[in-house]
Protein backbone atom coordinates (compact mmCIF):
# COMPACT_ATOMS: atom_id res chain seq x y z
CA UNK A 1 0.00 0.00 0.00
CA UNK A 2 1.43 3.36 -0.97
CA UNK A 3 0.98 5.22 2.29
CA UNK A 4 2.28 8.50 0.91
CA UNK A 5 -0.70 9.12 -1.32
CA UNK A 6 -3.28 8.21 1.27
CA UNK A 7 -1.68 10.00 4.20
CA UNK A 8 -4.28 12.25 5.75
CA UNK A 9 -3.41 15.35 7.70
CA UNK A 10 -5.20 16.03 10.98
CA UNK A 11 -4.84 19.22 13.02
CA UNK A 12 -5.49 18.68 16.73
CA UNK A 13 -6.43 21.92 18.50
CA UNK A 14 -6.00 21.35 22.19
CA UNK A 15 -4.56 23.19 25.18
CA UNK A 16 -2.98 20.15 26.81
CA UNK A 17 0.30 18.99 25.20
CA UNK A 18 -0.13 15.47 26.56
CA UNK A 19 -3.48 15.15 24.77
CA UNK A 20 -1.83 16.16 21.50
CA UNK A 21 0.87 13.55 22.12
CA UNK A 22 -1.75 10.89 22.83
CA UNK A 23 -3.68 11.70 19.66
CA UNK A 24 -0.44 11.74 17.65
CA UNK A 25 0.40 8.29 19.00
CA UNK A 26 -3.04 6.84 18.21
CA UNK A 27 -3.38 8.34 14.73
CA UNK A 28 0.30 8.06 13.82
CA UNK A 29 0.09 4.27 14.06
CA UNK A 30 -2.56 4.36 11.37
CA UNK A 31 -0.48 6.55 9.09
CA UNK A 32 -2.05 9.92 9.79
CA UNK A 33 0.08 13.01 9.99
CA UNK A 34 -0.88 14.90 13.12
CA UNK A 35 -0.16 18.57 13.58
CA UNK A 36 -0.78 19.81 17.10
CA UNK A 37 -1.85 23.37 17.82
CA UNK A 38 -1.89 24.76 21.33
CA UNK A 39 -5.13 26.66 21.87
CA UNK A 40 -7.70 28.23 19.61
CA UNK A 41 -5.70 31.13 18.20
CA UNK A 42 -2.78 28.96 17.11
CA UNK A 43 -5.30 26.35 15.97
CA UNK A 44 -7.01 28.71 13.58
CA UNK A 45 -3.69 29.91 12.17
CA UNK A 46 -2.57 26.29 11.69
CA UNK A 47 -5.81 25.27 9.97
CA UNK A 48 -5.58 28.25 7.62
CA UNK A 49 -1.99 27.42 6.77
CA UNK A 50 -2.24 23.63 6.49
CA UNK A 51 -5.81 23.12 5.16
CA UNK A 52 -5.95 19.67 6.80
CA UNK A 53 -8.25 16.77 5.91
CA UNK A 54 -9.76 16.90 9.40
CA UNK A 55 -9.72 19.01 12.56
CA UNK A 56 -9.93 17.57 16.08
CA UNK A 57 -11.17 20.43 18.19
CA UNK A 58 -11.22 20.66 21.97
CA UNK A 59 -14.07 22.85 23.20
CA UNK A 60 -12.54 24.02 26.45
CA UNK A 61 -9.55 26.26 25.80
CA UNK A 62 -8.42 29.37 27.61
CA UNK A 63 -7.76 31.76 24.74
CA UNK A 64 -10.40 31.15 22.06
CA UNK A 65 -12.76 28.32 22.86
CA UNK A 66 -13.67 25.58 20.44
CA UNK A 67 -17.03 27.08 19.48
CA UNK A 68 -15.36 30.28 18.39
CA UNK A 69 -12.79 28.34 16.35
CA UNK A 70 -15.58 26.28 14.79
CA UNK A 71 -17.63 29.35 13.89
CA UNK A 72 -14.63 31.11 12.38
CA UNK A 73 -13.82 28.03 10.31
CA UNK A 74 -17.39 27.77 9.03
CA UNK A 75 -17.40 31.48 8.16
CA UNK A 76 -14.27 31.08 6.02
CA UNK A 77 -15.02 29.78 2.49
CA UNK A 78 -11.60 28.10 2.29
CA UNK A 79 -12.10 26.23 5.57
CA UNK A 80 -15.82 25.59 5.85
CA UNK A 81 -15.71 22.17 4.17
CA UNK A 82 -13.03 20.75 6.47
CA UNK A 83 -14.70 18.18 8.74
CA UNK A 84 -14.52 18.81 12.49
CA UNK A 85 -14.62 16.30 15.32
CA UNK A 86 -15.26 18.02 18.62
CA UNK A 87 -13.62 16.69 21.77
CA UNK A 88 -15.60 17.34 24.94
CA UNK A 89 -15.04 16.42 28.54
CA UNK A 90 -17.59 13.97 29.96
CA UNK A 91 -18.60 16.53 32.58
CA UNK A 92 -19.70 19.08 30.02
CA UNK A 93 -23.35 19.92 29.99
CA UNK A 94 -25.93 18.43 27.66
CA UNK A 95 -26.56 21.79 25.98
CA UNK A 96 -23.02 21.62 24.61
CA UNK A 97 -23.87 18.28 23.04
CA UNK A 98 -27.20 19.57 21.76
CA UNK A 99 -25.29 22.53 20.36
CA UNK A 100 -23.20 20.07 18.37
CA UNK A 101 -26.26 18.79 16.58
CA UNK A 102 -27.47 22.29 15.88
CA UNK A 103 -24.01 23.38 14.74
CA UNK A 104 -23.72 20.32 12.48
CA UNK A 105 -20.26 19.28 13.61
CA UNK A 106 -19.26 16.04 11.95
CA UNK A 107 -18.82 14.00 15.11
CA UNK A 108 -17.66 14.26 18.67
CA UNK A 109 -15.75 12.17 21.17
CA UNK A 110 -15.77 12.60 24.91
CA UNK A 111 -12.69 12.54 27.09
CA UNK A 112 -11.35 10.26 28.25
CA UNK A 113 -11.57 8.31 25.00
CA UNK A 114 -9.95 5.06 23.97
CA UNK A 115 -7.76 4.72 20.88
CA UNK A 116 -10.42 2.67 19.09
CA UNK A 117 -13.13 5.23 19.76
CA UNK A 118 -10.99 8.04 18.34
CA UNK A 119 -9.95 6.03 15.29
CA UNK A 120 -13.52 4.98 14.54
CA UNK A 121 -14.69 8.58 14.69
CA UNK A 122 -11.84 9.81 12.45
CA UNK A 123 -12.32 7.02 9.92
CA UNK A 124 -16.09 7.50 9.89
CA UNK A 125 -15.85 11.24 9.31
CA UNK A 126 -13.24 10.82 6.59
CA UNK A 127 -15.34 8.09 4.96
CA UNK A 128 -12.59 5.56 5.43
CA UNK A 129 -14.44 2.60 6.85
CA UNK A 130 -12.62 -0.28 5.35
CA UNK A 131 -14.15 -3.59 4.39
CA UNK A 132 -11.55 -5.61 6.30
CA UNK A 133 -12.84 -4.22 9.59
CA UNK A 134 -15.83 -6.51 9.25
CA UNK A 135 -14.44 -9.83 8.05
CA UNK A 136 -17.69 -11.72 8.76
CA UNK A 137 -19.49 -10.41 5.69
Amino acid sequence: MDAQETKKTVVCIEDEPEMIDLVRLILGRKGFELIGAMGGREGLETVRRVKPDLVLLDLMMPDIDGWEVYQQMKADPTLKDIPVIVVTAKAQSIDKVLGLHIAKVDDYVTKPFGPQELLQSVEKVLGMERAEENPNR
